[in-house]
């Protein structure tokens, strides 16, 4: 029986050691691939507002941005531009409802910021990771497009699927 016992323990700690290494801030694959951040970008919406003066514009009403094949959609994003002759999209911040998906993996916030000159997205608030069966949460998701590796922070959670009835 105290053989049973260690066994059933050393395999929970074998299989708790990526969660643990989680919750330090080890960096995650998202989305199983590299993102182009070059690739044209494709928005949709209910409404848009364009500001001249600033060079911003605010997407409102089930927008839905493509870029390759990462999706994100949110209630609004407003969308920032680079000044000059050249124009074009530098920074947009999605708010409400934020769903952001790249192939089998998808993530949930109440907010993100996307650079696209660091290809980086930076979600924040009740942020919730899903990729199988698997779910992580915490408070802030960075995700690197460049290695595709995405780094969760503050109080991370996970639920690991142990095989059993």
């Amino acid at each position: 029986m105290l053989n049973r016992f260690y066994t059933i323990f050393l395999a929970f700690m074998i299989t708790a050691t990526p969660a643990i290494s989680l919750a330090q801030g080890t960096e995650i694959a998202f989305g199983g691939l590299k993102h182009d951040s070059g690739l044209p970008v494709e928005l949709s919406s209910d409404q848009l507002q364009i500001n001249q003066s600033d060079g911003s514009a605010v997407f409102s009403g089930n927008v839905i941005i493509g870029q390759g094949t990462m999706r994100l959609s949110a209630n609004r994003v407003a969308v920032k531009y680079t000044q000059g002759n050249n124009r074009k999209i530098s920074q947009m911040h999605a708010t409400g409802n934020v769903v952001l998906v790249n192939g089998a993996e998808a993530a949930e916030a109440n907010e993100a910021v996307y650079s696209i000159e660091n290809s980086n997205i930076v979600m924040t608030g009740d942020v919730i990771l899903t990729q199988g069966q698997s779910a992580l949460s915490a408070q802030r998701m960075i995700v690197d497009l460049k290695t595709g590796k995405a780094t969760l922070v503050g109080r991370v959670k996970t639920i690991l699927q142990t095989g059993g009835n």
